[in-house]
């Protein structure tokens, strides 16, 4: 009988003492609340102990966390826009016990949520639907961000960034946005090819430029005195020629003709001289 009261109290003082210390991970730190008071003093990372009848400990997660949330943002033109952002904050550590004291446990749902939602409003209703598909959206996210940060100032909640995932715009503006974009890459289309044309008609200009000065400089070497010694010249290689012909010359040009019955080319009319090779 002694025995079994004797392990009946080990027992109840092992259940006493086994729930009375809990371990605080990495990226939370633990609030200890005695007697219905959070303390002012947060515990970091490791194996703390604890009156159990009069003590808890509230952990707070002081790593990022993510929010994401779907909802529907209004436009400047007053359109509405389905979209899904991430938010993402972190809890700054010292200041757990006042979040724990002001807000509650629940500080994403009080106090988190509806700052964004209404940040959201303010700043997207400054845009146009279409800017969200632009380079827009960056400042929009930042912009956001920035009226959070105010809204949450003194509260110990860091937004560190809000991620706009998708933006779905109404269907008949998507369309429109759609037709102005291939109504621009057409024109751009076409713009080259004009371009490309230009080009042709400049490098055609170039070339006739350039037979016309040949023509030019050629007409221009052509002296009296080079005609008349290429004149020769062809006497010269015609006279080496076995086969029959007839040579009519004024002494500048000569013309050949075959003697089977060819009309000659007349010469100039100053003299004429005939010769026949045979």
């Amino acid at each position: 009988m002694k025995t079994f009261s004797f392990m009946a109290v080990v027992i109840l003082l092992a259940g006493l003492f086994l729930p009375s210390c809990t371990v605080i991970r990495q990226g939370e730190v633990g609030v200890k609340r005695t007697l219905g008071k959070y303390k002012d003093q947060p515990y970091t990372e490791g194996l703390k102990f604890f009156n159990p009848l009069v003590t808890t400990f509230v952990r707070v997660p002081v790593q990022t966390n993510n929010i994401e949330v779907a909802l529907n943002i209004p436009s400047r033109e007053g359109l509405t826009i389905q979209s899904e952002v991430s938010i993402l904050y972190n809890i700054i550590p010292r200041k757990a016990p006042d979040i724990l004291r002001s807000i509650g446990r629940t500080y994403e749902r009080n106090v988190i949520l509806p700052v964004f939602r209404s940040a959201v409003a303010d700043v997207t209703a400054r845009f146009d639907a279409k800017d969200m598909h632009t380079g827009e959206r960056a400042a929009i996210e930042l912009a956001i961000r920035e009226q959070m940060t105010k809204l949450l100032d003194g509260k110990g909640i860091v937004i560190e960034a809000v991620l706009l995932k998708s933006i779905v715009l109404p269907r008949t503006l998507s369309r429109a946005i759609e037709e102005k974009l291939e109504a621009e890459q057409t024109a751009q289309r076409m713009e080259f090819v004009l371009q490309e044309a230009r080009r042709e008609a400049e490098r055609k200009r170039i070339e006739a430029e350039g037979v016309r000065d040949a023509q030019n400089i050629i007409a221009e070497g052509l002296s009296p005195i080079l005609i008349q010694y290429k004149s020769l010249e062809a006497f010269l290689e015609l006279a080496k020629s076995p086969n029959a012909k007839v040579i009519i010359s004024d002494g500048s040009m000569p013309v050949m003709m075959n003697v089977d019955g060819d009309t000659p080319v007349p010469a100039p009319a100053r003299s004429t001289t005939g010769t026949r090779n045979n």
